[in-house]
């Protein structure tokens, strides 16, 4: 079932994401080689609770830490460790607040220092998916106009789309109906109506689009170990359009005074 949320509700969930992205803004001035995963868990928890907000992710279906930490080949729901990072790694850092009754939930994959040409571009087409398949929420589409949009740039560039782990609908929990695949057919899925609110999160990989788990009962890698990267971002259907309720702003801004 689909939980529609008011417009004040939205707003609600706006300041959830907000915090969110502020915690991920924080985070970026802090991923560089030597710092080591759970030393950025610790900063992302004391800054969500010190605003207010909750961990969303920590304790949820039992995951240990406040972020899910995803290096290289992981895909997603890693989980902080103290090895340092190195130079040429690439980090998704996927960070959910609950705050007001509602969640948050939006990712951001990171370049560590000096990454392979062929891995920065994997991150640029998955962010550009990101993109086309927000174009696609408004009145009259439907949750595959999403998936194909994404799908479709994926695989012209060469890239494999995971097929295991979707996006989801949002709200007073992490995870809510309607699933949105990063895959499928213009035309299909349940269709786009106001108040509907959903995590598009394109999980792309430089190679195979398998993926397999690792024994942590969480961590999931690409089966022939090349990079994956990973961008998502909260989205409500507001007046027939789409409104994104969470923004890469805090991150690009800190980005940019790193290299000033």
């Amino acid at each position: 079932m689909i939980h529609y949320k008011t417009k004040d509700e939205i707003e609600l969930m706006r300041q959830s994401a907000q915090l969110v992205s502020k915690t991920l803004g924080m985070l970026a001035k802090e991923v560089k080689p030597g710092v080591t995963p759970l030393y950025l868990d610790s900063l992302a928890e004391s800054f969500i609770r010190d605003n207010g907000g909750v961990p969303g992710f920590l304790g949820l279906y039992d995951f240990p830490n406040t972020l899910c930490m995803s290096l290289n080949e992981q895909v997603v729901h890693g989980i902080p460790n103290d090895t340092p990072l190195e130079s040429g790694d690439v980090i998704s850092i996927d960070c959910g607040v609950l705050m007001n009754g509602f969640y948050g939930d939006h990712a951001y994959t990171f370049e560590v220092g000096e990454v392979a040409p062929e891995t920065k571009r994997l991150l640029e087409v998955t962010k550009e998916c990101l993109d086309l398949g927000i174009k696609q929420v408004k009145k009259g589409n439907r949750i595959g106009d999403i998936s194909f949009a994404i799908q479709q740039y994926a695989e012209r560039n060469g890239y494999g789309v995971v097929r295991e782990l979707v996006g989801h609908g949002l709200g007073r929990e992490m995870h809510e109906s309607p699933e949105v695949p990063n895959f499928g057919k213009r035309g299909r899925g349940p269709a786009l109506k106001d108040g509907l609110v959903i995590a598009i999160e394109p999980m792309i990989n430089l190679g195979t689009k398998n993926v397999r788990q690792l024994s942590d009962g969480w961590t999931i890698i690409t089966a022939d170990k090349k990079p994956s990267a990973h961008f998502e971002h909260d989205v409500a259907v507001v007046d027939g359009k789409a409104e994104v309720l969470s923004t890469f702003t805090y991150i690009e801004e800190a980005l940019e005074s790193v290299k000033s």
